[in-house]
């Protein structure tokens, strides 16, 4: 992976830390901070010591969407639809194509396209001082890099176009209620709450994570006859495993399981 310029990258005791890192401009999304967020993902997906990912913001916010300094404009010079092919479109895609957990840790505002990339996340874990902005509306946009797929499963339709069209922002509380996010944690708890769920994860059966997230993913689009069948093919995938192994053997002997993430 090339020196990321706008993103921090690290990995501890199996877990990925990915830092938007643009604090002045509460990690406004410029083309080099997607550029590198895709860089840093994709590191994350190919290396075999990464067993969850965490991605979080530097400074007070998660990330407050598009730089407007730096986004297309209306007189052509740019395309909006290149900019989400290219830049936004991977980046969702990827996080959910990624067979391992991705953890979001929001700490601050998460706006616009920002808000899309913590949802695109697998487990949210919220700051009770941060907010989930839409943003799009008052640029007479609409919910994009994947929030009109993700706002009606997770509110309902009825909220979801009430939230998209007026803009009004959601609370830690509010969101958690909504089933959102997953926990929230004051700010002073935030960072050890985040490190305590993704130690879990860490020490966790990486595969069969993996197969759990694509299996969900899939059912919100197929029949049950074909989810039995998935089903079938990746419980003896599963059961093919070490760490299956290692999880009967940890329970015949009465001891917590070691899993070694294969």
């Amino acid at each position: 992976m090339k020196a990321l310029e706008t993103v921090l990258y690290s990995v501890t005791d199996g877990v990925a830390f990915v830092t938007l890192n643009r604090p002045e401009s509460y990690n406004a999304a410029n083309e080099q901070l997607t550029t590198d967020l895709r860089a840093a993902l994709t590191t994350a997906a190919e290396a075999n010591e990464v067993r969850v990912v965490v991605i979080t913001g530097a400074g007070k916010a998660f990330c407050s969407g598009q730089d407007l300094k730096d986004a297309p404009t209306a007189d052509g010079k740019r395309s909006l639809r290149d900019s989400l092919e290219r830049r936004y479109n991977p980046i969702i895609r990827l996080m959910r194509e990624m067979p391992k957990p991705i953890i979001a840790g929001i700490n601050g505002v998460a706006a616009g396209a920002g808000m899309s990339i913590a949802l695109a996340a697998d487990y949210r874990i919220m700051s009770t001082s941060a907010r989930f902005v839409e943003a799009f509306i008052g640029i007479a946009l609409i919910p994009d890099s994947g929030a009109t797929w993700f706002y009606p499963r997770m509110m309902g339709y009825t909220k979801a176009f009430e939230f998209a069209t007026l803009n009004k922002p959601i609370t830690a509380a509010e969101a958690l209620q909504m089933g959102m996010v997953n926990a929230i944690a004051h700010p002073r708890s935030f960072k050890h709450a985040v490190d305590k769920i993704s130690l879990t994860y860490a020490g966790g059966p990486t595969q069969s994570y993996g197969f759990v997230k694509m299996l969900l993913q899939r059912s919100m689009n197929v029949p049950l006859d074909d989810m039995l069948a998935l089903e079938r093919e990746y419980q003896q995938r599963a059961g093919e495993s070490s760490d299956y192994r290692e999880g009967v053997a940890a329970f015949v002997e009465k001891r917590k399981a070691k899993f070694s993430g294969r």
